[in-house]
């Protein structure tokens, strides 16, 4: 939706001094030759360590230009309106981009509390005319003693990640970005038939169970009820009032070392991560991402590759098109096993695998690989988890950010503390059981968080993105990717393209398949699973687009889950 803001911007402005890093201009990419697809066996190996340059890290250095951008507009995408409501106000108010993601971040997790919160972690991306890419993560690490709890709680990072984000690049007072918040904690907002289901699905009714404000009668509360959250709204002022410091060392940290897994050293000393980010080219532009131990430069080499498949020149949905896509990430998925862990334990091969010309010599071996794994390994796509937020000031600050509890609700055995739901997020070193991501102390594990952004020749942002979906998330980011970059297609009819997920010889479809569609999946000897809005799979995409040309923010909304985003007018008085 668009408005016209109704006042003029105030005195916040002025971003903290921060360090410069390197805009990338992006290579025109071009597609190979569509060709039908033959079946083989092979498989090809990513590229190994011993072949490739040291891991890619945005270089800091003077951005590519620092000219001043003056939006006519400026926008926020969120998971649900009234976190998006959030972060308008603070737009409207004054604020800038940072300011509207931190609110922004703090309602979400109140209105979709089984998804993201102050028990759980994420990662920010962001840049604009005085800032090239810069990352920060601040995602849950294993404590000091090593011990990874039954419940996979790791030390929640998100109140530290946005009190930094606050610090660096925040104009407004802390308090007053938690105030939506609180009031949407303590006033209640109506529950949306997605978050009534989430209280029925999957790890829900045990997350809640004799918790009395997620029930009514008993029974868990209905679309249309009213959902008040007193203790959230408690917890929220405290860090409203004293600071994020008491989530670590204050009242809230003395109630987190109750949990087992979690202890006062660990919390104290929790420090978020400068983080930064890996890129390639794709089409016209530089996508940027989040790196390891996330898999930005996993989606950038399925991105690579499935250009140089030609899945440019296929129609979304279509056999061509699910085919080509789907080879790049299994040869994407394979390089996240081979290679990726905590980069301040191991080296992630990033520059090999974000290179075009590498990835454009894996695009022929992949299309003749077609790995079916042995029946007993297949298993259905469940539901991906996690929220998205984008934000784009009149300024041209853009931020991407993605918060999570990793499961929902933080997973079977979730801990609750303080009105809020604990992480499960240390289970990943289990679920993703790799020679490179094992546990020990202050370790982070691989994960599938993915916020990214997209640049033009000039180092513009000219897209921010990002999605939920567990380790769905880089072929959510890639179907709405291809036709938005390879076929100009509009970000709201890229949005909407179907989607599709290839896991472990299951393919993921929101639909039932066409006649050539099955004829692929019988030669590729796959089994089909068919989703529904109510299954969960296929993420949200948040994504808000710049027009340089037009001082215009473009935004799309993904009707997948509840989301929303707002674009607002400036108007001057």
């Amino acid at each position: 939706m668009s408005r016209t803001r109704p006042m003029k911007r105030s005195r916040f402005h002025a971003l903290a001094s921060m360090s410069l890093l390197t805009a990338l201009v992006a290579v025109v990419g071009c597609a190979a030759e569509p060709e039908e697809p033959e079946p083989a066996p092979a498989s090809p190996a990513p590229p190994t360590p011993e072949e490739s340059p040291s891991p890619t890290e945005t270089e800091t250095s003077e951005p590519a230009s620092d000219a001043a951008v003056e939006l006519e507009q400026y926008g926020v995408a969120a998971a649900h309106p009234d976190a998006v409501a959030a972060g308008i106000e603070i737009l409207d108010a004054g604020g800038n981009a940072v300011d509207a993601a931190i609110a922004t971040s703090f309602a979400i997790s109140v209105v979709e509390p089984y998804a993201s919160g102050i028990g759980g972690g994420g990662a920010t991306l962001l840049s604009g005319p005085s800032v090239g890419p810069v990352g920060y993560d601040y995602r849950e690490k294993v404590a000091v003693d090593g011990n990874i709890p039954d419940s996979g709680t790791g030390v929640p990072g998100m109140v530290h990640g946005m009190a930094t984000l606050h610090d660096d690049h925040g104009s407004m007072a802390w308090d007053d970005l938690l105030e939506p918040a609180i009031e949407l904690a303590s006033d209640g907002f109506e529950v949306t038939e997605l978050l009534a289901q989430r209280f029925r699905s999957d790890w829900g009714p045990a997350s809640i169970e004799g918790l009395d404000h997620f029930h009514d009668g008993g029974e868990p509360l209905n679309a249309g009820d009213t959902l008040v959250q007193t203790e959230l709204a408690a917890t929220l002022t405290t860090l409203a009032q004293d600071g994020p410091e008491a989530f670590y060392t204050g009242s809230i940290a003395d109630q987190l070392t109750q949990v087992d897994g979690l202890d006062a050293e660990t919390l104290a000393n929790y420090e978020t991560e400068d983080a930064p980010p890996v890129s390639g080219e794709f089409g016209d532009y530089e996508f940027v991402s989040a790196g390891p131990p996330l898999p930005g430069a996993a989606v950038v080499q399925q991105l690579q590759i499935a250009e140089a498949l030609g899945a440019g020149d296929a129609a979304p949905g279509s056999a061509a098109y699910i085919d080509r896509t789907s080879r790049a990430w299994e040869t994407a998925d394979q390089s996240v096993s081979d290679y990726f862990g905590d980069p301040d334990f191991v080296d992630v091969p990033t520059d090999q695998l974000t290179d075009p010309d590498a990835n454009a010599a894996l695009a022929e071996p992949a299309a003749a690989q077609s790995p079916v794994p042995e029946d007993g390994e297949r298993e259905e796509i469940t539901a991906g988890n996690t929220t998205h937020i984008t934000v784009v000031d009149e300024d041209g600050l853009v931020v991407s950010m993605t918060n999570t509890l990793t499961s929902f609700w933080g997973g079977l055995e979730s801990e609750y503390v303080g009105g809020f739901f604990l992480n499960d997020q240390l289970t990943r070193f289990d679920a993703i059981d790799t020679r490179a991501n094992q546990p020990e102390p202050g370790r982070k594990s691989v994960s599938w968080s993915a916020p990214a952004l997209v640049l033009d020749d000039q180092g513009r942002v000219v897209l921010g993105i990002g999605t939920p979906g567990g380790h769905t998330i880089p072929n959510i980011l890639t179907s709405v990717m291809v036709p938005w970059a390879l076929q100009d297609a509009p970000l709201q009819e890229a949005i909407d393209a179907p989607r599709h997920s290839l896991q472990n010889g299951v393919l993921a479809l929101e639909g039932n398949p066409s006649p050539e569609v099955n004829e692929l999946i019988d030669q590729r000897g796959w089994d089909v699973q068919v989703t529904t809005r109510a299954d969960a799979v296929f993420g949200s995409v948040q994504a808000l687009e710049v027009d340089y040309d037009n001082a215009a923010v473009i935004g799309a909304r993904d009707t997948r889950r509840d989301a929303d985003y707002e674009v607002v007018d400036v108007t001057d008085e």
